[in-house]
This record gives C-alpha cells, structure tokens and sequence, in this order.
C-alpha cells in the first residue's frame, strides 16, 4: 500500500494580481476536482472499492458529509459522474484509509481554446491600460472636456 500522488489538471492562469486571484479561485472550484479513476490510481484501490467508499445515497443525490466515507462534489443530476475535491481524496486517504504518507500534487494542463483567448484579451487589456497611463492628464469631467473642444457640439 504505497501513496500515489494525485494528479489534477488546472489550466495554467498567468495575469495581473487582481485577476490572478479571482480566476484562481474559480479554477480552483470548477475544474480542480478528480474523477473515479484518478481516485482510483492515486489510492491503488480497485473500482469497486472505491465507489464502495463513496458517500453516495440512491435516494439522495447530495448526502451530508459523512466522515467515514469519500464525499462527493455538489451534483445537479443522478447522471452527473462523481467528482471529487482533491483535498477529500487526500483527507479519505490519510484518515480513513490510515495512508501514511498522503500528497496532493496540481499539475498544469495544456493551454485550452478558451486560455488562449483570455490571454490575448488579457493583452489587449493591458495594452489599453499602457496607452491610458500615457495620455495627458484626462478631464475630470464632461464640462471641462466641452471646453477644451475648439468645436461646437452637434
């Protein structure tokens, strides 16, 4: 019984402070979480014993937290797979299981489509922010603006 690393795939975020820690967090949340199989491998249990583990209810699709068992992720439809959260296979593992050793290891995934476009808006953000620090000193408000115009107003 040797501990295996679990490994996740989160899409690697590389933007500003502010950005960084909200698409973190939200990375984080949705698409952090394992599968049965990835449990599987990381526990070297078989299939059956880890959905025997699993704190799963036929007649309740969310049960409470059971400390006893592997606790799924919140599902909206009895035909939604388990997900788990990789701190609970970690916590399953090491309390439980009586694993001695435990790690949880995040590994980056490829860049998706969908990386790829909020990294080129993150470049186009950041390359209007650059040309709005250059500007003059803007007006503070709509009057002042009028008045620098030499034009009158349509």
């Amino acid at each position: 019984m040797f501990p295996r690393p679990i490994e996740v795939s989160v899409p690697a975020v590389s933007e500003s402070s502010d950005f960084r820690s909200d698409a973190a967090s939200v990375l984080s949340q949705s698409e952090a979480l394992v599968g049965i199989d990835d449990v599987q491998k990381s526990l070297n249990r078989s299939r059956a014993s880890v959905y025997r583990y699993t704190n799963t209810d036929p007649r309740n699709l969310n049960p409470v937290f059971n400390p006893r068992k592997l606790n799924p992720e919140y599902r909206s439809d009895q035909k939604d797979p388990l997900l788990f959260h990789p701190n609970e296979v970690a916590r399953f593992a090491k309390d439980v299981l009586r694993i001695k050793e435990v790690t949880v290891e995040v590994l980056n995934s490829p860049s998706t489509a969908t990386q790829q476009v909020l990294g080129a808006i993150l470049d186009e953000l950041r390359l209007i922010r650059s040309r709005l620090d250059g500007l003059p000193e803007a007006p503070s408000d709509l009057a002042s603006r009028r008045d620098r115009q030499d034009r009158p107003a349509a």
